[in-house]
């Protein structure tokens, strides 16, 4: 008899599409389990009408997943990792990742067909303010505004012509199929993406070795140590949705065990950034992300958090 395996998560087109995609790989590998999805609505669904860093940040879209998890309702949580604060919950780990997607941001034009082509005083909708920031420093002359809600949400304003272009991040595009939306790939230097971005995280009760059984061959050694020198940079500088944050971390070579991190921190209006990057040994991720957090803070960072607190 298979043991059911209940898979919370947000009821998203975009959500639904990571948990469906994490249900077929493990049915895939695993013929001893039935798995179930168990939808749920989070706050951060239902508060629409407010940017996420005046109403409490990126958390707001796993509480109630997190809550599943701890009372029972589910044994295992499927998140995009950028949404998940840089601090652990308590009772609850974290240590499963799916291989990185596209971590750029896209920029979806209504008209124009790239970000300089942009005329100025032209409307882009983002609610980020790392978005935001990057966007400014490069296009002061653009206007920006407040965007919330799913992909279909956004892309149906910017069809309406409620905004001449919006930011959205590529891999949640090209995950539904809407890749041919992508008017421009947003590529470092100039625009780093999210801590995490692109990149599935699998989170159950901490001990549960039952469930961890069933998902740990899921992980991608390469993908994790990004997505841990890459949190540990977001939680150094107390990352969160009010701080104009980006990391990004690669591994030119991952034979070498050569890994290279790059990081910005920046007031929203683009006036002033901070950029720096380090590279080491990827056997020794969160001894770089700290080392990286220490540089960008003694660059100058200190005194944006400082100001934005």
């Amino acid at each position: 008899m298979s043991r059911v395996l209940k898979i919370a998560t947000r009821k998203s087109a975009l959500a639904l599409w990571q948990a469906n995609h994490v249900k077929s790989l493990l049915e895939q590998g695993r013929t001893d389990i039935e798995v179930r999805l168990v939808p749920i609505v989070t706050q951060g669904d239902r508060i629409l009408d407010k940017p996420l860093a005046k109403i409490g940040g990126k958390g707001l879209f796993l509480k109630e997943l997190e809550m599943a998890l701890l009372s029972g309702e589910a044994d295992l949580a499927v998140h995009s990792m950028k949404d998940v604060p840089a601090g652990a919950t308590d009772g609850l780990a974290l240590d499963v990742v799916l291989p990185r997607a596209n971590p750029f941001d896209a920029l979806v034009c209504k008209d124009a067909n790239s970000l300089a082509a942009m005329p100025a005083g032209n409307l882009v909708g983002t609610s980020s303010l790392r978005r935001q920031c990057q966007l400014k420093a490069q296009r002061p002359d653009l206007r920006v505004a407040d965007l919330r809600g799913n992909v279909d949400t956004r892309l149906r304003k910017l069809d309406e012509g409620q905004y001449d272009a919006i930011i959205l991040a590529c891999a949640g595009l090209e995950r539904l199929g809407m890749a041919d939306r992508i008017t421009q790939q947003l590529d470092p230097p100039g625009f780093l993406p999210a801590s995490t971005q692109g990149i599935i995280c699998l989170q159950c009760r901490s001990g549960d070795l039952v469930v961890w059984s069933q998902i740990s061959y899921l992980n991608d050694e390469s993908t994790s140590i990004q997505a841990r020198v890459e949190r540990t940079v977001a939680f150094e500088l107390d990352g969160s949705c009010q701080l104009p944050l980006a990391v990004y971390a690669h591994l030119p070579n991952p034979k070498s065990g050569d890994l290279m991190v790059e990081a910005m921190v920046g007031y929203p209006d683009g006036s002033s950034i901070v950029r720096c990057s380090q590279s080491g040994n990827s056997h020794q991720p969160e001894i770089l992300g700290r080392k990286l957090a220490q540089q960008l803070l003694n660059s100058g960072a200190r005194e944006i958090i400082d100001s934005l607190q």
